[in-house]
């Protein structure tokens, strides 16, 4: 039920955006784009910022490293499929060593042995490997809840959540509780982050899409990327550093 309700939540917003239309070529739909980004950003301030701030002030922060190990590791298992559908033979054998390292030696994920043995992090998404095989990103596109990705990306989603093994804890009732913790976790972890973001961005939304449009590529090419056309827009200069979160 959970994979049809994102696969609803996808085509309605897909149908909305097609209403859209603005100048700028990489972002034709930013109209509704910004519509969604300031539902986001509202939803964010009366809820989940205030969650996360409580969340940093009352959990302690081993605890808090803790759990983003755990949900890391959860989320390597996802990136090693990727890594392997991508071709990126060696990459992908480091996560499933990491996988397999920190899974046991690690109790669960909670603790990280691998990084410090040599198996360093990755973060791949079905989005990405699309792209690796040369797949379009196509437009940018803001959704509700879920926040930036482009239509490549966002037709990539259900094929992350179905990799996802969180999706497969029973009973239900804590395999929602995980999803918040991990949400909220995440959210805490970015606090200094988004608050940067927030006293330095002219226009925050610009400068959020430019960030995840560069981010992509460079996840993408590796830093080899191909070069450009000369119809196509060049990507735009950002800085990012956030850790590995659920699609």
């Amino acid at each position: 039920m959970g994979y049809l309700i994102r696969f609803g939540l996808l085509a309605a917003t897909f149908a909305l955006a097609g209403c859209a239309t603005s100048h700028n070529p990489q972002d034709p739909l930013e109209d509704f784009n910004r519509t969604m980004f300031g539902f986001n950003d509202k939803v964010d301030t009366v809820a989940f910022k205030p969650l996360a701030e409580g969340y940093r002030k009352v959990v302690p922060a081993v605890v808090q490293t803790g759990v983003g190990n755990f949900f890391g590791n959860v989320g390597d298992v996802s990136t090693a499929c990727n890594n392997l559908m991508q071709a990126r033979v060696s990459d992908g054998v480091s996560d499933v060593s990491r996988v397999l390292v920190n899974t046991t030696v690690g109790l669960g994920g909670v603790m990280d042995f691998a990084t410090d043995w040599g198996m360093p992090k990755h973060d791949q998404d079905f989005g990405q490997t699309l792209g690796r095989w040369g797949v379009k990103s196509g437009p940018y596109l803001v959704l509700p809840l879920l926040g930036s990705t482009t239509t490549r990306d966002a037709l990539g989603m259900p094929v992350d959540f179905a990799m996802d093994p969180w999706g497969r804890v029973f009973p239900v009732p804590l395999r929602n509780s995980g999803a918040a913790l991990r949400v909220v976790d995440f959210r805490a972890y970015n606090l200094n982050s988004f608050s940067l973001i927030d006293d330095a961005a002219l226009d925050k939304y610009e400068f959020v899409r430019d960030a995840y449009l560069q981010r992509r590529e460079g996840k993408i090419y590796k830093g080899d990327a191909p070069k450009q056309d000369e119809h196509e827009p060049a990507p735009a200069n950002s800085v990012d550093g956030t850790r590995n979160v659920p699609s």
